[in-house]
């Protein structure tokens, strides 16, 4: 990645950070999409420099990266957010430092408690039928096996296929794992920036740090 653009949220009294991510990532996502390659990789990626910050976890900002200026030129991210022209300060595009680490951000998949529950409960009934135990016990025993709460960072994104499918909102939260590396790697993005996700850690995409 040669080139960068930098965005600072900027939220107020009445709209907090955590909203202000829906707003502005919704609509980077959007702007990725109708830029995407066809096989529906991104060339251009994000970044979270204030990543792990107290507070909010992400920060205040994020750095659309890319391997050529005129990929930034041509998204135009200015356009996308005009409608939050107020809340957010886009700076030009700038040419990465020489001097920069390596991190990759990638999508976690993280089930949600009521999913926990309903698959717990699932199990409990199939283990009580086949041992003759009741559904409370298998329960108990199964809440020593409760996946732990995820302390990762998240956005609430809108799924667009639910959207067009059946013009229903539904909302996910789309959570961001942090991962350093010592060395550039690979190239492959989707369509929300992120790094795509690979069994094993020397496949994985990663940006400039700085």
């Amino acid at each position: 990645m040669k080139f960068y653009q930098e965005l600072t949220l900027l939220p107020d009294a009445e709209i907090d950070l955590a909203f202000l991510w829906t707003k502005i990532y919704q609509q980077i996502h959007l702007a990725l999409v109708e830029n995407k390659q066809e096989n529906n990789q991104s060339l251009i990626a994000i970044g979270f420099p204030e990543y792990g910050s107290p507070g909010f976890f992400l920060g205040r900002k994020l750095r659309l990266f890319s391997p050529e200026e005129k990929l930034l030129e041509t998204l135009d991210i200015i356009r996308w957010l005009t409608r939050l022209s107020d809340y957010v300060h886009i700076k030009s595009i700038q040419p990465v430092p020489e001097y920069t680490t390596s991190v990759c951000y990638l999508r976690e998949h993280i089930k949600g408690k009521v999913r926990v529950e309903k698959e717990m409960y699932k199990k409990a009934v199939l283990w009580a039928k086949k041992t003759g135990a009741t559904i409370e016990s298998c329960l108990s025993e199964l809440e020593k096996t409760r996946p732990k709460h995820s302390q990762l960072p998240f956005i609430w994104m809108e799924s667009q296929r639910t959207k067009q499918r059946n013009g229903e909102t539904q909302k996910f939260p789309l959570f961001i794992k942090q991962i350093f590396i010592s060395s550039p790697q690979q190239q492959h993005f989707n369509c929300y920036g992120l790094s795509l996700s690979q069994s094993k850690q020397e496949l994985l995409s990663t940006v400039p740090c700085f």
